[in-house]
C-alpha cells in the first residue's frame, strides 16, 4: 500500500478554507460524509480530536498529521490539505501550519497504520518535498508529488 494510492483527488484540498485547527481537521473529516467506507461519520471526527488532546499532532516544519483509529471505519481513510494561510496549531516547533495529511485507521490495523505515519513523517522531513507541496496548485499534482516522492519507499 503506498499513500498517493489513498490519496483520490476528491480527498485533496489545494486551498484549506480553515482558519483554526478544529475548522481543518473537520474540514477533512468532512471529506469523507459520503464515503461508503465511514459507518459514522462523528465518531471518526470524535476519534481524530480525541488523539489531538492527547498531544498536538503539529509536528513541525508547517506540517501535521492529524490522526485516530476507529471501527467506525472499515478501510483506512487519507486525505491531504494545504493553505496558505498560517494555522496555529499548537505545533511541537511553536511555528504554524501550512500542510496537513489526515490518517484515519481502524481499531484492527495498528500495524499499518503505524507504518503509514511513519511514512508521511519521513517524506514531510524533506525540505524540498515540503516546498513542492506548497507550490502544487491542483489536487492532481499534489497527488502526482505524493507518487513521484513515494517512488523511493517500499510497499506498506
Amino acid at each position: 500500500m503506498k499513500l498517493y494510492e489513498l490519496l483520490k483527488k476528491e480527498f485533496v484540498i489545494a486551498d484549506l478554507k480553515g482558519a483554526k485547527k478544529e475548522d481543518v481537521i473537520s474540514e477533512m473529516i468532512d471529506l469523507f460524509k459520503q464515503d461508503p467506507r465511514v459507518n459514522d461519520i462523528d465518531k471518526v471526527h470524535e476519534c481524530v480530536l480525541e488523539r489531538e488532546k492527547i498531544m498536538s499532532t503539529g509536528v513541525g516544519k508547517g506540517f501535521a498529521i492529524p490522526h485516530g483509529k476507529t471501527n467506525s471505519v472499515n478501510d483506512i481513510l487519507a486525505a491531504f490539505g494545504k493553505t496558505k494561510r498560517e494555522i496555529e496549531y499548537g505545533s511541537l516547533d511553536g511555528n504554524p501550519v501550512h500542510l496537513v495529511f489526515l490518517l484515519v485507521g481502524k481499531d484492527n490495523l495498528v500495524s499499518t497504520h503505524i507504518k503509514l505515519l511513519s511514512r508521511i513523517s519521513r517524506m514531510m522531513n524533506k525540505d524540498e518535498f515540503r516546498n513542492q507541496l506548497l507550490e502544487a496548485g491542483t489536487s492532481e499534482e499534489i497527488i502526482e508529488l505524493f507518487k513521484k516522492e513515494e517512488e523511493h519507499y517500499f510497499e506498506v
